[in-house]
């Protein structure tokens, strides 16, 4: 009796277990062929996506591979798709690299710096903007003005990369080769092509000087990755000759390392809230400053062209009403980018975050006010401040005004 009541367990188990299987084989196929398209994985598993764009993914790509005059790569259409994903957050911060992209991304750039010599900026739209051409160098004598845009590097559109870095790579090369830029001037609506021969270009991203009656002067061009340390060390120099106010330019700077940047609003700001990020989960992650500050009077020189990093240092010495901002409002950058490298090499820059001033406001597309207004003179509106006489800055000047009062 009990053999045959484990004969019959025996045999119902295998029943449960068959049926478990042919159920299970026969729904993965089922979504398999419902939901993926063609081996790509394309599935509608989110709730948020729907059956009919799926097809019409499924439907576009028969249409290009059976009709395209030219032979059509699945992986490129792929890749195409991938990168569309991006794109359409319409955010200019938001974009895919290729593998070859990512490469060069990655890339820690060269000791020597062999290029055009231009600084440059991302606008609002996601396009490389010249901020800036050097004196001497191979942009300048082309015919490279400020506000061009970069539209293709060696004949390879770059409207797409939304990246300083990697199209500054681009263009970078062997000293006395040529490369070929195609830039948009928005001045009269047309494109120019130049071909020019690269060289070496000295660029001093930090300098510094004392002005009369003991007032310093630091510009700082951008906040690259070891900017913190030499700005400590033109302050300190600053000081042991006697300082007693402070200029800190930031005109024309688009920003770069966070990191760097909270290094010096630190050496500048009292014990306190520099800034804090903020991702769509209400996460928060907050940037503090020490005890020890400048304790001298402070002004800080900004424009249309200060970005992102710059805009932080901004942002905290004005909530923290231990300087006056002079000049124009700034260009209003306040979201954070991560980058994410995939597994076949390629990757993906995303905006994760925004950015808050102590006080609580985010900047992003609203830029930061200054506290004295000026605009610089007509003559010089579409001069880089670098480029103004001084005699004729009169954004300069007034900080200068401003701190003589101060040290009264």
């Amino acid at each position: 009796m009990f053999k045959d009541n484990r004969n019959l367990l025996i045999g119902i188990i295998s029943m449960v277990i068959v049926t478990f299987v042919l159920t299970f084989a026969g729904s993965a196929l089922f979504f398999t062929k419902f939901y993926n398209i063609d081996g790509y994985g394309i599935s509608n598993n989110d709730k948020s996506g729907s059956i009919e764009n799926s097809k019409k993914f499924r439907d576009v790509k028969a249409l290009l591979k059976n009709n395209y005059y030219e032979k059509v790569d699945d992986n490129t259409l792929l890749e195409g798709a991938i990168a569309g994903m991006a794109d359409s957050l319409k955010d200019p911060y938001t974009v895919y690299f290729t593998k070859e992209q990512m490469k060069s991304f990655m890339e820690k750039s060269e000791g020597s710096y062999v290029g055009i010599g231009i600084s440059i900026t991302l606008d609002k739209d996601g396009l490389v903007t010249v901020l800036e051409t050097f004196e001497d160098s191979p942009a300048r004598k082309a015919g490279i003005v400020r506000g061009d845009k970069f539209i293709k590097v060696n004949d390879k559109d770059v409207t797409a990369l939304r990246d300083e870095e990697m199209v500054v790579k681009m263009i970078k090369g062997k000293e006395n080769t040529e490369v070929k830029v195609t830039v948009y001037r928005t001045s009269d609506g047309k494109t120019y092509d130049y071909t020019l021969k690269r060289k070496k270009i000295k660029f001093i991203n930090i300098t510094s000087e004392m002005l009369p009656q003991n007032i310093g002067y630091i510009r700082i061009a951008s906040f690259d990755h070891e900017i913190a340390k030499y700005f400590g060390e033109h302050l300190n120099a600053l000081l042991n000759k006697g300082m007693k106010s402070l200029v800190v330019d930031v005109r024309d700077n688009p920003g770069g390392s966070l990191e760097q940047v909270i290094a010096i609003a630190d050496r500048l700001l009292p014990k306190g809230m520099i800034l804090y990020t903020e991702d769509k989960y209400g996460k928060k992650e907050k940037e503090l400053s020490d005890a020890k500050e400048l304790g001298l009077p402070l002004a800080l020189l900004t424009n249309g062209n200060s970005a992102s990093a710059s805009e932080c240092l901004a942002g905290a010495v004005k909530d923290h009403q231990k300087g006056v901002l002079v000049g124009t409002k700034t260009f209003g950058k306040g979201i954070v980018q991560r980058v994410w490298p995939l597994e076949d090499g390629a990757g993906i820059k995303i905006t994760i975050a925004r950015y808050f001033t102590p006080s609580g406001v985010c900047i992003q597309g609203l830029g930061i006010e200054p506290n004295v207004k000026v605009e610089p003179l007509e003559k010089y509106k579409d001069y880089p401040a670098s480029r103004i006489p001084r005699e004729d800055d009169v954004q300069l000047k007034k900080a200068v005004e401003i701190l003589k009062e101060k040290m009264k």
